[in-house]
C-alpha cells in the first residue's frame, strides 16, 4: 500500500492562487474552502506554497491589498507523481510537512498530496469496510 505511486491518492486539480492574488483574497479563498494550504501557480508552474500561517503572520507586517508573492513560501519541496505513498508519508514523517505539491519534470503544478490522503489510503487498505468511518464525496 505504501509502495503505491502518489498518483493514485493525490488531488488532481487543487485549488490554486496566483503570486498577484492579494492576501485578503487568498484569505477568503482558504476560508471558504477550508484550506490549510494552497499551491501558488503562475502559467501551470509551482512557485510557491501559502499556508494558514504565512496569511496569520503577514497580518502583523503586511496591508491585506499586497500580492501573496511578498509573504509566500518559494522554498517548497515537492514530489513526483510516480514517486511512492511511502516517500510522501516519510517527507511528512521527517519534516512535518501536511501538504506536498506534486509536479513534473517540467516543475508544472499535477496535483497536491497531504498527510490526510496518505492516512486515507493506508486505513482503506486495512479496513474496506469500517464501522465508525464513513467516507462521503465533498459536495
Amino acid at each position: 500500500m505504501l509502495n503505491e505511486e502518489v498518483r493514485k491518492i493525490m488531488t488532481i486539480d487543487p485549488i490554486v492562487a496566483n503570486p498577484e492574488n492579494t492576501i485578503q483574497q487568498v484569505i477568503n479563498v482558504m476560508t471558504e474552502n477550508k484550506l490549510q494550504q494552497m499551491p501558488v501557480v503562475k502559467d501551470g508552474e509551482l512557485c510557491g506554497l501559502i499556508t494558514s500561517y504565512d496569511l496569520w503572520r503577514s497580518k502583523q507586517s503586511h496591508a491585506s491589498d499586497e500580492a501573496i508573492s511578498k509573504v509566500m513560501n518559494t522554498n517548497v519541496l515537492t514530489i513526483r507523481p510516480k514517486d511512492k505513498v511511502g516517500t510522501a508519508a516519510e517527507l511528512f514523517i521527517d519534516k512535518r510537512f501536511k501538504t506536498l505539491p506534486v509536479v513534473n519534470l517540467d516543475n508544472k503544478l499535477k496535483g497536491v498530496v497531504t498527510a490526510f490522503d496518505v492516512i486515507k489510503h493506508v486505513f482503506k487498505k486495512e479496513y474496506p469496510n469500517p464501522i465508525l468511518y464513513k467516507y462521503e464525496l465533498a459536495k
